[in-house]
């Protein structure tokens, strides 16, 4: 019993002696709550006791003050015998909290829940290195526990974007790139975009991104994307909406294929008609450029129009009988010269197309007909016999030569149409064909010849000094270049390199060097697919550059993505060619840029590139540069005219001039452009309007056809076709006459010819003098357009995205660059590469005007936008880079 009493007793003092000490601990975080003097804090742990520390059941969550409503902060722990805030360090007092007790039926602990409250004002009060914050700490018999940080913030949400999404005009299939900044905000806002007032559903749409740091991607444009889209930013506070962006998608026509040619008029015509229907087009796109009707003479100019009145007969009958006696005369005079001469006028005379140096052999037609007036009829070519026509040899070696090169590619495929120098004379232009012969001639070693320098009259400048042409061995150049960069130029070719400002390392150098391929292609033509331009190296192949460089190579296509589908090639170390990239393909490695002309590359790495094309439609077009080319022959009564047909390139037209540079050419009329259409019909390549009596057309010259094939893959070899002219007498010296270039069912050019053939009365003049020609090289910041301190302005102003929306992305844009932009987001400055583009474009012009109305544009824009006077603060002054050059 006594021992039971003082178990008993010992087990009370025990049980009284845990309560005393907890009431002890409890008045000291009371009194601590309170705020007493005492100076003691509330005990972090008890170093040993059996139990169960407190376990937070609820841990106070970050929380957002809206407005001036306070926000309740809530703990809740068991076991649990108190729980007490701490804000920022300091103990809430024990008045500020609200206290709930209760019992776990489960495992029989006390829980305890404590909440308190925190206005705007202790918030704004509040000064310290970070936000506002509080934590709860809970006691039980074992020590004590401490919840999370639960961070308090004033919640806002500002009302103007930083960045409002602008409207766009894109072309079908084009990427759409909208872009929204929403206001400034805590919690920050989240986007919604909004299409007609519609909410747009992404995950309902793989071609819609609304994911990419809040702005609207459309990858290709359908015509239903066209409408207004909004931007919507909300958060906990409030819903903002932006100004909103109108997009629209437009489709430009195309042209239905021609119709059939309609059945011969009574006036002799035909006409054919296509429609803009191919899609029609939609939504602001263009319309078809070219003629909706066309129109031509169905009999080739022999047409007898009918004779409605008896007027009309007695006119007709005068004009019958004034070219009866108009033809009897010139039959007369001819049959004249032709019994004073060893060959007739419907000789197949190939001397024609070998310059008249070679001894040739000809057959006769039957008799009473020379001049093949009926096409019907068929020529006798039983009879023939032997010409020797004039050959200038200087001595045996000549002789020898004479049998081994050609002066003339000789075309091996030319259809020659006979004609006569009367028929010639009335515009007549086809006759019976008879197929071409190959012949091989040279141009004589000596200079008993005449073949005189260019001095023709009355030009404009457009001719350059033949004599200061480089030959086919000089189209190479090289330069070294260092850390500022440069530029080198293949004179003459419109070949060029860009290497920016930077992108070789410091302290280093480089001799980099650029050729272009003058022999056979090495890129080898596969299926429909042509060579559109030159072979361009560039090198050393080793050398590392840590910005792309800018390679500009001119091509002969008539740039159209509905036409043809254009490729960068590349030619490995083991000869082969392999495709970099379609020009319209989407691309992080590189971009092509293809101006009408010209196609401008952005590169990482050197070696030998090409562009090749694959027409997609029978519409695609090449363009041709046409040239006629004429010098004395031999023959004192001779005179030659060579009618080139080269790709469109700078440096095919300077292999010609090389050419005719050596054979004492002169060029007769200012070169021109020629469409030919991948309609595999042929060219016809003729002499019209010869004067009477004056001038005479060799025999079967005056109109040569070139098969399709042979010009469509020309491959840059120069392709031309030669007409020999005499005269009748020494005494004439002027010779005016038209060539007409035509392709069959397609475009055609007409060469005026207005020459003396006399050295003295012709002046000298230059052509195609370019400005970089005597620069081949450039290096540092005279190579430039732009000046440098301009460029890096430009840079800081559009690399960073700002409150205006002036980013390089609208760089590109202002300059004409809307698609891969993708390429650009990939490199340390955007705006610097898309400047480097365009030096490259405007290394001739240099139009620094265009470039500062282009950023002066893009100021006014924002200015508008904006309401805030301080904008114009970090405005950059480009009224003030313009008055300084840019």
């Amino acid at each position: 019993m006594g021992r039971a009493a003082a178990a008993g007793t010992g087990a009370g003092g025990a049980r009284r002696w845990l309560r005393w000490l907890e009431l002890c601990f409890w008045a000291a975080g009371a009194a601590a709550a309170r705020g007493t003097d005492n100076g003691e804090a509330l005990p972090e742990s008890i170093p040993s006791a059996p139990g169960t520390l407190p376990h937070f059941i609820e841990e106070p969550d970050d929380a957002y003050i809206i407005k001036s409503n306070p926000i309740a902060l809530r703990c809740k722990a068991r076991p649990a015998m108190q729980i007490f805030f701490k804000c920022n360090g300091e103990w809430v007092h024990q008045n500020e909290h609200v206290s709930e007790e209760s019992l776990d039926e489960s495992s029989g602990l006390k829980v305890r829940e404590v909440f308190i409250n925190v206005t705007r004002q202790q918030v704004e009060d509040f000064h310290g290195p970070e936000d506002y914050w509080c934590q709860c700490v809970a006691w039980s018999h074992l020590g004590t526990s401490k919840s999370r940080k639960a961070s308090v913030r004033i919640a806002y949400l500002r009302k103007n974007f930083e960045q409002d999404p602008q409207g766009r005009e894109v072309p079908i299939e084009g990427m759409i790139v909208l872009h929204c900044r929403p206001p400034e905000g805590v919690p920050a806002a989240e986007v919604e975009w909004l299409k007609n007032e519609e909410p747009i559903d992404s995950e309902q749409d793989e071609n819609i991104d609304t994911r990419a740091d809040h702005n609207l991607i459309i990858r290709q444009a359908r015509l239903s994307d066209s409408g207004n889209y909004t931007c919507m930013a909300a958060n906990i506070v409030a819903k903002r909406r932006s100004l909103s962006a109108t997009v629209v998608v437009y489709v430009d026509g195309s042209w239905e294929v021609w119709s059939e040619w309609s059945v011969c008029s009574p006036e002799c015509e035909h006409l054919r008609i296509r429609e803009c229907t191919a899609p029609p087009p939609r939504n602001g796109g263009k319309f078809c450029e070219g003629l909706s009707q066309e129109s031509e003479n169905c009999t080739d100019g022999l047409c007898i129009l009918g004779i409605e009145n008896a007027s009309d007969i007695a006119l007709y009958s005068g004009l019958g009988a004034a070219v009866v006696a108009v033809a009897v005369l010139v039959i007369g005079v001819t049959l004249y010269r032709r019994s004073h001469s060893d060959y007739g006028v419907d000789v197949i005379d190939s001397s024609a197309l070998t310059g008249g140096f070679q001894t040739f052999n000809f057959k006769t037609v039957r008799q009473g007909n020379s001049l093949l007036l009926n096409p019907a009829m068929q020529p006798d070519l039983t009879v023939s016999r032997t010409y020797s026509g004039p050959i200038c040899l200087q001595d045996p070696l000549d002789k020898e030569l004479m049998t081994e090169s050609s002066l003339f590619n000789p075309l091996s495929d030319i259809k020659v149409k006979v004609q006569s120098s009367f028929m010639v004379s009335l515009g007549v232009s086809e006759r019976a064909e008879y197929p071409g012969k190959n012949r091989l001639g040279t141009f004589p070693h000596g200079n008993n010849c005449a073949f005189s320098t260019v001095h023709p009259r009355n030009k404009t400048p457009f001719i350059q000094n033949l004599s200061s042409l480089a030959t086919r061995t000089e189209l190479r150049t090289t330069g070294v270049f260092g850390h500022l960069g440069g530029r080198l130029v293949m004179p003459n070719t419109g070949v060029s390199l860009l290497i920016p400002h930077g992108a070789i390392p410091e302290e280093n150098s480089w001799e980099i060097y650029m050729s272009i391929n003058q022999g056979e292609p090495s890129l080898q033509s596969e299926g429909s697919e042509v060579l559109l331009s030159p072979e361009v190296t560039c090198g050393p192949p080793d050398m590392v550059v840590t910005t792309p460089f800018a390679l500009t190579i001119p091509h002969c296509a008539d740039v159209s993505a509905e036409h043809w589908n254009i490729h960068l090639k590349k030619r490995t170390q083991q000869g082969k060619w392999e495709e970099v990239m379609s020009v319209e393909d989407e691309s992080t490695s590189c971009y092509c840029l293809l101006d009408p002309f010209a196609c401008h590359v952005l590169l990482d790495s050197f070696g030998t590139y090409a562009l090749t094309g694959e027409p997609i439609t029978d519409c695609a077009v090449k363009q041709l540069k046409v040239a006629v080319f004429g010098c004395m022959s031999c023959n004192s009564l001779d005179y030659n005219l060579r009618v080139y047909c080269v790709d469109n390139t700078p440096c095919a037209f300077q292999e010609v001039v090389s050419d005719e540079r050596h054979q004492g050419g002169q060029l007769l009329e200012e070169p021109k452009l020629l469409h030919f259409k991948g309609n595999t019909f042929s060219l016809q390549i003729s002499v019209l309007d010869i004067p009477p009596f004056l001038w005479r057309i060799k025999p079967f010259t005056a109109c040569q056809e070139v098969p399709f094939s042979r010009v469509w893959c020309s491959n840059r070899q120069p392709l031309h076709c030669a007409f020999s002219l005499e005269r009748y007498t020494p005494t004439t010296t002027e010779l005016s006459c038209k060539i007409c270039i035509r392709q069959l069912k397609g475009h055609e050019q007409i060469l005026q010819v207005e020459t003396s053939i006399l050295e003295s009365e012709r002046e000298t003049i230059t052509f195609f003098a370019q400005e970089d020609s005597a620069f081949p090289a450039q290096t540092g910041p005279k190579a430039f357009k732009i000046p440098y301190s301009i460029r890096q302005r430009i840079c800081a102003t559009f690399d960073t995205p700002n409150a205006k929306g002036k980013d390089w992305q609208m760089l590109a844009q202002k300059n004409s660059i809307n698609r891969n932009l993708s390429y650009f987001a990939t490199q340390s400055s955007p705006s610097a590469v898309i400047l480097n583009l365009w030096e490259a474009r405007h290394q001739h012009d240099g139009d620094l005007d265009s470039l500062a109305c282009a950023l002066e544009e893009i100021g006014r824009t924002h200015m508008k936008l904006s309401n805030i006077t301080e904008s114009q603060l970090d405005e950059p002054d480009f009224n003030y880079s313009r008055q300084n050059g840019l």
